[in-house]
């Protein structure tokens, strides 16, 4: 039986548009939390180097490529793009029950 998959992005952000980011996740986090087999999302942020990392359970690698796909066509992704100093780096994973 195959267990949900998890994914972690990470990505850098921009110095001068750390605020902007954060009020562009703050409207659009629900929108993510809501999409067809997400199971969580959680945010996580390093002051000093600027990373964040968004740690993420959907039921399946099909269903997140499936909202990669649907930011990408809306230009979701093109506007959170535009916070990063380059493309985020996406990592997906399944847990091990040892």
């Amino acid at each position: 039986m195959e267990t949900n998959c998890e994914v972690i992005l990470k990505s850098e952000v921009k110095n001068s548009m750390v605020n902007n980011l954060m009020n562009f996740l703050d409207e659009n986090l629900p929108n993510v939390r809501g999409f067809k087999g997400c199971l969580s999302v959680k945010i996580l942020f390093n002051k000093e180097t600027n990373e964040m990392v968004f740690y993420e359970e959907w039921i399946s690698k099909n269903h997140h490529t499936d909202y990669i796909a649907f930011i990408s066509n809306n230009g979701i992704m093109a506007k959170l793009a535009a916070f990063l100093t380059k493309a985020p780096e996406i990592n997906y994973y399944h847990k091990l029950a040892i």
